[in-house]
């Protein structure tokens, strides 16, 4: 997980912004090669970070009406550069999270 503000305040702008360029459901290469330099930009070398925002969105989305969208913006991280390495306890971290947010009483 992020140890730093710094950190936390990377991955939400790595997340806000896999999500953007994710909206389309079949970018052309343009738009791809443009999503992958802004993400490798932001994350600026930290693979680590990329890789945890690329499991979350995978993990916490899964099974859910916008997990399409969700995994392009998965798989745009990978792209950028992301550890794979560590997907897989990422991706478990958000399948927890997922779990408890859908256990939360609603109001």
């Amino acid at each position: 997980m992020a140890d730093t503000p710094a950190d936390r305040l990377t991955i939400a702008r790595l997340a806000g912004t896999a999500r953007r360029h994710a909206r389309r459901p079949e970018p052309g290469s343009a738009q791809h090669d443009t999503a992958i330099t802004e993400l490798a930009g932001i994350a600026a070398g930290r693979a680590d970070l990329l890789a945890e925002v690329a499991a979350i969105e995978a993990g916490a989305h899964h099974g859910d009406m916008n997990e399409a969208m969700h995994l392009r913006a998965a798989q745009l991280c990978i792209d950028a550069g992301a550890d794979t390495a560590r997907i897989p306890h990422w991706a478990a971290e958000g399948q927890r999270r997922a779990a408890q947010a859908r256990a939360r009483p609603r109001r």
